[in-house]
């Protein structure tokens, strides 16, 4: 075994090194079939430039980009696989790459708690797979991606919000809540969501100068309004009304002039 191997490696630094492009583009499928997907990338890469505007080229370069996938190096596949799209754009390949592209930033899609710019990639990515092949087998795949990476963006979305909310700066949570309802409409925590924009309104009022006071109180009254509406049977009515009984006391003051003095 150990004289195969070595035999193996002095193979390949010998054809690596001999320069014959021709020896090296066949010797590279050989280790890309076993699966040496490292030693192919290198073998590929020293003959790219060598087959550009060839007939081997097409074949060359989709293996390459896909060696940076198996070697789990999704940031270049990606870039590798879109480039191929780009490049070989009438190729029966294309498909699958623009597929690939999309799937690579897939995968650099971090946790909700990360920086998403991959996770908008992939939806951007998939979204135009979807538009550019409507009847690829691939699109419904692609649609289940694209709901899954949304998911996640919402999830964060939720957490900013909830974030402003512990630290008291609810202003900031609501308004973080409500652009939560109206990039994600159809979010299952549409409720809580809205609950919680009531919630931040009225803590918003209760800890505003005296002068804001009045027309802040008023807006939980709106948003109670629209909270109730949308959700009669909620189980969190209770609060939400409680929330507004106390919103009418406040309103209440502001009509006595004893009080205002």
């Amino acid at each position: 075994m150990a004289i195969s191997m070595f035999s193996c490696k002095n193979e390949f630094e010998r054809i690596r090194a001999g320069g014959n492009p021709d020896m090296i583009y066949e010797y590279g499928f050989k280790l890309y079939e076993k699966e040496e997907y490292l030693k192919a990338q290198t073998l590929f890469e020293q003959i790219l430039s060598s087959y550009r505007g060839k007939e081997q080229a097409e074949k060359l370069y989709f293996s390459y980009a896909y060696t940076h996938y198996y070697l789990n190096s999704y940031l270049s596949a990606a870039f590798y696989f879109k480039n191929f799209a780009q490049t070989f754009s009438t190729s029966s390949l294309r498909e699958e790459a623009e597929f690939m592209a999309a799937f690579s930033n897939y995968k650099l899609s971090p946790g909700h708690k990360l920086d998403q710019t991959y996770t908008l990639k992939a939806i951007e990515d998939f979204q135009n797979f979807i538009n550019l092949y409507p009847n690829s087998p691939k699109v419904e795949q692609s649609n289940a991606y694209i709901d899954e990476l949304r998911v996640k963006l919402e999830q964060k979305a939720y957490n900013e919000g909830q974030l402003y909310f512990d630290l008291k700066q609810y202003q900031s949570a609501m308004q973080s809540f409500e652009n939560l309802l109206r990039d994600y409409p159809e979010t299952k925590n549409a409720e809580m969501v809205r609950f919680q924009i009531l919630e931040s309104a009225y803590l918003l009022a209760e800890n505003s100068i005296y002068e804001k006071q009045k027309d802040r109180y008023q807006e939980v009254l709106g948003k109670h309004e629209v909270f109730k509406n949308k959700y009669p049977r909620s189980k969190m009515l209770k609060e939400a009304s409680a929330i507004r009984n106390k919103s009418n006391e406040k309103l209440k003051e502001f009509s006595n002039v004893r009080y205002q003095n």
